[in-house]
């Protein structure tokens, strides 16, 4: 099956946030399974040194209202060989930011446009073009327009991930959003809790309406994780490697990342948080809770930006509690990997989370989560009491300070007995949330997909 990845940012060539790990790493399992796959981004700033130096380039003219545009599309090899597609036009990228920009609404329109050039004139012409989020949504309405005049687009099935219902584009009067939802074949979301959550009022954002219309045609996919980047035992972002055979070897990390952070050694807890600093991931919360985790002897380490409160709020208790509390208020891959391997509980009491990759490496690397029951938490940590041998986490369902607490309270329990502590990091390191399982989904969804456009799938 022939498959075009259409996002906004894809690893390494440019990254925010999760959808550049996806578009990196579910292309590149697809691929391992036999299909073929190839990627299309646009070209920021980060990307143009892979854009220069590719030895493949094609010329498109790209229609606008008004004057055309000339787009160099340059391909790049993605990890595990994906060939990469960078679109580049000085005028609307090669700019620094991915998103943020006061011409983003314009920027991923001519991304689209330029993607149904590449459709109507490449020989290569994809069984299913797979759009994520607001970036690529207009395209699911092109396809079915154009697919009238043009016969190529006729056998072009689309698939439309929802990666966050919340964010709907920088213009709330053009909501590609709901166009997507409404033209393409099959829509998806990042987890099957999160696919259940968006029918209903409190999660669907006024689109649930919609959403319900779609029947069948919703499917809730896990994200996955990249087992071979985030791995203990070969992560050079680790001070001390390890792995399920060695794991009493972490309590190095332990003790290095008191040393990175300027902490003192006690017999309590590391608390671990690796996030945007809004309500949205409940920050809020985990600030209302902190006279019960510093009451408990605990340490809390939080790694991330964002809300200016919120991190005016944390560096306060840094400095009334500087034996307990750190913040690195900043983006750094590498030491996030360190507080996965050095943590003992890494916390995620998020209001709603449509996937979370944070609980899933955390348990990769053998740090216990505490997690709302919401989203894709709700699908990947076993509550340790509903799951006495298998659990690998703990769960809490009342978003408030009581809810999390009590969660937090369990897990010290569990914590002061090194039996059942080390059940539970055993547990979460051997769950296999790679995109093995995942990608298999995702052809399932594109095999529908066809189908409801009554065209018989390839094998």
């Amino acid at each position: 099956m022939k498959v075009l990845f259409a996002a906004a940012e894809v690893d390494p060539f440019s990254k925010v946030g999760g959808l550049a790990d996806v578009a990196a790493s579910l292309p590149r399992r697809l691929m391992e399974i036999g299909h073929d796959v190839r990627v299309v981004a646009p070209c920021h700033e980060s990307s143009l040194a892979a854009h220069a130096a590719s030895t493949s380039h094609r010329a498109y003219t790209v229609a606008l209202p008004g004057r055309p545009r000339e787009i160099d599309v340059g391909v790049a090899e993605g990890y595990g060989g994906v060939p990469v597609h960078l679109v580049a036009d000085a005028h609307y990228f090669g700019k620094r930011e991915v998103y943020g920009e006061p011409d983003d609404l314009l920027r991923y329109q001519f991304f689209c446009r330029a993607i149904i050039e590449m459709l109507k004139q490449d020989d290569w012409v994809p069984d299913v073009l797979h759009l994520n989020d607001w970036h690529t949504a207009p395209l699911a309405f092109a396809l079915r327009n154009l697919a009238w005049s043009n016969p190529k687009l006729r056998g072009v099935a689309s698939v439309f991930t929802i990666h966050n219902l919340r964010y709907r584009g920088p213009d709330e009067l053009n909501d590609f959003l709901s166009q997507a939802i409404y033209y393409s074949d099959i829509v998806t979301t990042v987890s099957p809790t999160y696919a259940r959550e968006i029918l209903t009022q409190e999660y669907g954002e006024g689109l649930e309406p919609l959403l319900q219309l779609k029947g069948e045609a919703l499917v809730g996919i896990l994200n996955g994780v990249n087992y071979d980047v985030f791995n203990p035992r070969t992560d050079p972002q680790v001070r001390h490697q390890y792995d399920l055979s060695t794991l009493e070897g972490r309590t190095l990390n332990r003790t290095a990342l008191r040393g990175e952070l300027g902490l003192p050694e006690t017999s309590g807890p590391i608390l671990g948080m690796v996030t945007r600093l809004t309500e949205q991931k409940g920050v809020d919360l985990v600030l209302r809770a902190m006279p019960e985790f510093l009451a408990s002897g605990a340490q809390v380490v939080v790694l991330g930006d964002g809300d200016r409160w919120l991190k005016d709020e944390l560096t306060r208790l840094q400095t009334d509690h500087p034996e307990n509390v750190r913040l690195a208020a900043r983006y750094d891959a590498g030491l996030a990997q360190r507080i996965y391997a050095g943590t003992d509980m890494f916390l995620m009491p998020s209001r709603y989370e449509p996937c979370g990759l944070g609980q899933i490496i955390a348990m990769r690397y053998g740090a216990v989560p505490i997690g709302r029951r919401t989203g894709g938490l709700g699908d990947t940590i076993l509550d340790a009491e509903e799951n006495p041998e298998g659990g690998t986490g703990f769960l809490f369902d009342e978003f408030s300070p009581f809810g999390l607490v009590s969660a937090f309270e369990r897990a010290i329990r569990a914590f002061r007995d090194p039996e059942v502590w080390m059940r539970l990091q055993s547990n979460g390191m051997s769950r296999d949330y790679s995109w093995r399982a995942s990608a298999t989904h995702y052809v399932e969804a594109y095999v529908l997909a066809l189908r409801r456009r009554g065209i018989v799938p390839r094998e």
